[in-house]
């Protein structure tokens, strides 16, 4: 089978890799589509993510759909061969305070498919076949094909950034930063009951899959005289990942209001307007990934034809790096998908 396989600093190959075989209480799923995340690009262009080094070659990818093959022993309970599921990407470990706490999500010592968090690193989903606990095997709703399902995974990031909001039925919502995720926040925070959503990014084509998405205002974050800029907004989620994003956010958010810190900052110090914490009493929040979520996001992909759209490229997965520089190419893209099939 094939899988794309990251060996360092870009060097990202497409290799014959053998077919794994599932142990106890494990299932086989043949990978129909796979979508190319941030960190996978950053995996490809910079060797890791923050932190997070490369020290062996590893499987990327951890947004994956396809179909069970077969269980390690006949007793395994799941989702029947042949059903359509999607991977829950985070085994975590059951047992630390984290878990305990009902908060799975930043569980200490999780696996999570193809991080380098941990070494040896936990390889990924990019394969033609790929082994993972028969626990973290979700089956489709009903009507809902595996191309629109590979949004799973980045649309539960999305659920859960707006569920560490709080109650946003009714409030006006800043997102800044139009990627897959700032597309998916948007979707998110409207069925969460929104009544508006402005969003801002430096790049129309960005801008343009934020309004798929159902966006009510998009804003050009490098034109200050943009009539969309709001005077002030009750939540705003930073899904940049630029400190510059982190700061839009602190300044329009209202007093007593909440800002939500997604996008992953550099690693290191950052600027920060702490100030306007104090002085407005701004509850400041971080949202990492995600748990319950997943069942959620994929009863919402379900219902809703317009997921369809932030789809840009399928591309056969013997042209990945190709559908890496596409990802990476905000200008041309929202979400990539690898298609193991093709």
């Amino acid at each position: 089978m094939l899988g794309c396989v990251i060996h360092g600093q870009g060097d990202l190959r497409v290799e014959e890799l053998a077919a794994p075989e599932p142990g106890p209480g494990q299932a086989l799923v043949a990978v129909r589509y796979g979508g190319v995340c941030g960190s996978d690009l950053h995996y490809w262009r910079h060797g890791g993510v923050g932190d997070f080094r490369l020290r062996e070659p590893m499987v990327l990818g951890h947004e994956v759909v396809g179909t069970v093959v077969a269980y390690g022993s006949p007793d395994t309970p799941g989702p029947a061969a042949g059903t359509a599921v999607a991977v829950h990407p985070a085994t975590p470990c059951g047992a630390c305070p984290e878990c305990a706490d009902g908060r799975a999500n930043v569980c200490r010592d999780t696996r999570y498919l193809g991080s380098a968090a941990r070494f040896p690193h936990v390889q990924g989903g990019f394969a033609g076949q790929v082994v993972v606990p028969a626990t973290r095997l979700r089956q489709l709703p009903e009507g809902l094909e595996l191309r629109r399902a590979a949004l799973a995974e980045p649309l539960s990031v999305a659920l859960h950034a707006v569920r560490r909001a709080g109650d946003v039925a009714g409030r006006h919502i800043l997102v800044t930063g139009a990627g897959p995720i700032g597309c998916l926040l948007v979707a998110a925070a409207k069925a969460a009951g929104a009544a508006r959503v402005t969003v801002t990014d430096l790049l129309p084509e960005a801008l343009r899959y934020a309004g798929i998405a159902g966006a009510d205002t998009v804003v050009r974050a490098d034109d200050p005289d943009d009539a969309g800029w709001p005077a002030e907004v009750d939540v705003a989620v930073e899904a940049s990942g630029v400190a510059a994003g982190l700061d839009t956010c602190l300044r329009l958010g209202r007093r007593g209001g909440v800002v939500v810190q997604l996008g992953m900052l550099p690693p290191g110090q950052s600027p920060f307007a702490g100030n306007l914490v104090v002085s407005r009493e701004i509850e400041l929040r971080g949202a990492f990934r995600f748990d319950a979520e997943f069942g959620d996001a994929l009863q919402l992909l379900a219902t809703d034809p317009r997921f369809d759209g932030l789809v840009s490229a399928v591309v056969p997965v013997t042209d990945a790096e190709s559908a890496f520089a596409l990802a990476a190419d905000r200008s041309r893209s929202c979400k990539v998908l690898l298609d193991f099939a093709a």
